[in-house]
């Protein structure tokens, strides 16, 4: 991050990271691993797998989404939640703007494979039922469909006094793509990288977020920073959503796009074995700086857990890019470089002005 997070009254402090506040990304990712192994997929009755793969054998779509061939175009299916951004809006008694997260993060990663949204669907489960909470909710999610323009359709409502703690917010989002305009999910060396703005640190990192803001400082006290009244407003802050981002990112021959969400900056390496050389990317939002001030944060953790301003990312090829820079609210920030020699050729690797994460 910037040269002004360097000089802070955080420094006499342990420095934070994401494990020591609860989340081991590394081990998150072997149990994700072991569930995928475990369950396996479907596969069709002519013997292929559900998800559409490229002649070079890649799959398209990417990691983003749940693929299912229909024949004459692919369902796409996303789901997700809106993770510990609840224990904030808890603490504020504010629920009104985590449903635009939870239709975020789930249509953002339809995005991110080329697919468009459509449909969304949610899952609320709580402790004890509540009109006034649950109609923010509602609201929320409303809110969020209007945005992302998907049809909300309804979902579930469970009350589970013995296995819920206030509050749980998932949902699933459903969309349609040719195969033709599916992502191959394939960065090329020479590339560049189109990168926009994130809205503030977005439904990831919370639990580094929220440890790191509540060592000396409570979600109620005045926000030093900014146009919210509480600090615990700036972490709630709703979640972009990019889905107007689609058309022309097929309209400029997107190869690959990154949602970047939990890990951080590594979720570029979804996008194939290269290097990722990002040495222009979005000024971090004041948020990102205080949290990283507050918590003694390095700035590696802090780009392995946060989208530190950026919270999507294509990879096309460089004589589009500023086209399509220039035809949404983008910027070029960086480029695709082919991968270190001594580097094996499965390891991505990802560099933020030189530092290498």
């Amino acid at each position: 991050m910037g040269d002004d997070a360097a000089d802070t009254d955080g420094d006499e402090q342990a420095e934070l990271t994401y494990a020591d506040s609860g989340v081991d990304i590394e081990e998150s990712e072997a149990a994700t691993t072991a569930l995928i192994d475990a369950a396996g997929s479907t596969v069709g009755d002519d013997g292929t797998d559900a998800a559409s793969e490229d002649a070079d054998g890649g799959e398209a779509g990417g990691d983003y989404a749940g693929l299912l061939d229909l024949g004459d175009q692919y369902l796409g299916l996303a789901t997700d939640g809106v993770g510990t951004k609840l224990l904030v809006a808890r603490a504020l008694d504010d629920y009104s703007t985590i449903g635009i997260d939870c239709v975020a993060m789930n249509a953002n990663d339809l995005v991110a494979a080329g697919v468009e949204p459509t449909a969304f669907v949610d899952y609320l489960a709580v402790e004890e039922p509540g009109e006034r909470v649950a109609a923010e909710i509602g609201a929320g999610l409303r809110e969020g469909a209007d945005r992302a323009g998907v049809s909300l359709l309804g979902g579930e409502t469970a009350v589970m006094p013995e296995v819920i703690t206030d509050l749980d917010l998932a949902g699933t989002c459903a969309g349609f793509a040719a195969e033709a305009e599916l992502f191959p999910a394939r960065a090329e060396p020479g590339d560049a990288l189109v990168g926009w703005q994130s809205s503030g640190i977005h439904s990831n990192g919370l639990t580094l977020a929220r440890e790191a803001v509540t060592r000396d400082h409570s979600y109620t006290d005045p926000c030093p920073f900014g146009e919210y009244d509480t600090l615990g407003e700036a972490l709630l802050e709703p979640t972009r959503i990019y889905t107007d981002l689609l058309d022309p990112m097929r309209e400029h021959g997107v190869r690959g796009a990154a949602h970047v969400t939990g890990g951080g900056w590594r979720n570029l390496d979804r996008l194939g074995p290269h290097r990722y050389e990002v040495t222009d990317p979005w000024r971090a939002q004041p948020v990102f700086e205080f949290v990283q001030r507050v918590g003694n944060v390095s700035d590696a953790e802090m780009h392995r857990t946060f989208n530190v301003g950026t919270g999507f990312v294509a990879a096309l090829d460089a004589d589009d890019a500023d086209a399509l820079a220039d035809a949404t609210d983008g910027r070029v920030i960086g480029r695709v470089e082919a991968a270190d020699s001594d580097s094996g050729a499965d390891d991505a690797t990802v560099s933020i002005r030189g530092l290498r994460l």
